[in-house]
């Protein structure tokens, strides 16, 4: 008997393109379901194209997607809507519309719009409003927002469809460091408690280390490694998507894996800069003093692997 649990989202050789430019070449993929997994590579390497792919928005040239075990082209559209939402990185704002009534599109795929919203559909916008801190805003044209409350309603909108399976290309564009952690943490909270499969394309290594289950690192359309944060945060792992070099560290509170660049050049210019730039990186006061100036004679811990 296999016990092996079915993947949320499975990729097997996927190549997907543009013209003669293949943007995915050979990707293979899986996800676990009740996790939340980040994509992280550097600009162009795919990661966009991946998620639309993985959501039905983009035909792959070669290979297969599977949600659930199923061939995504299996999926009627509104079942896949019920099974998988997502929240692309661009989106075009709509016209005339109050915010509540954008995160209400997030309902279509349970009844359409002739029927008009049930109890169980204003009980979700509800709480996607409550989820983004959106409820003062409720009744504000979306075209009045700034660029970051803009981006809280999209999010409202992708959680009021109540899909178990959660696409996000950086869900945190537009957004202040406050409501950065916010919205992570909300939606971590969602992953815990409801069981929600979370794949989201994050820029900052530290968040999606702190806010995700595994990472996946990606480089020119395929994967270079897939894990733990703690695992896919080495530095040889770094080094072979981004190109640069980087350390590994752990956070003064938490004790978790966290990274910071290794500066090169930088260190080799000015001993002032040299000074600034080693404190600005988190070394400890037993190094640094208040100033932000290393004191006299005190070295760096070394908790850094290189």
């Amino acid at each position: 008997m296999n016990n092996k649990a079915v993947p949320a989202l499975a990729a097997r050789a996927l190549s997907v393109g543009y013209r003669d430019h293949r943007v995915l070449d050979g990707l293979d993929l899986s996800i676990a379901a009740g996790r939340v997994s980040a994509l992280c590579g550097p600009n162009g390497c795919g990661k966009s194209t991946l998620l639309r792919t993985l959501a039905g928005l983009q035909p792959a040239l070669s290979g297969t997607v599977e949600v659930n075990g199923a061939p995504l082209g299996s999926y009627r559209r509104r079942a896949l809507a019920r099974t998988l939402t997502m929240l692309a990185q661009f989106n075009q704002i709509p016209a005339g519309l109050t915010v509540r009534e954008l995160v209400a599109y997030g309902r279509y795929a349970h009844g359409g719009w002739l029927r008009g919203l049930s109890r169980a559909d204003r009980d979700a916008i509800d709480e996607a409003l409550a989820a983004t801190g959106l409820e003062r805003d409720a009744a504000r044209d979306v075209a009045a927002l700034s660029g970051g409350e803009r981006q809280r309603a999209w999010i409202a909108m992708a959680l009021a469809q109540q899909a178990p399976i959660v696409l996000l290309d950086e869900p945190t564009t537009y957004l202040d460091i406050h409501h950065q952690l916010d919205i992570l943490r909300e939606l971590r909270r969602l992953n815990r408690e409801r069981g929600l499969t979370i794949v989201w394309v994050l820029h900052d290594l530290n968040q999606a280390a702190a806010y995700s289950d595994e990472i996946v690192l990606m480089r020119a359309g395929r994967i270079v490694a897939q894990g733990t944060p703690d695992a896919m945060l080495e530095p040889h792992h770094l080094q072979a998507a981004f190109g640069v070099t980087m350390l590994k560290t752990a956070h003064p509170l938490t004790g978790a894996p966290m990274c910071v660049p290794a500066y090169e050049g930088v260190l080799d210019a000015d001993p002032a800069d040299a000074r600034g730039a080693s404190c600005a990186s988190g070394t400890s006061d037993a190094v640094c003093g208040a100033s932000g100036e290393r004191r006299a004679g005190a070295r760096p811990q070394r908790d850094l692997v290189a």
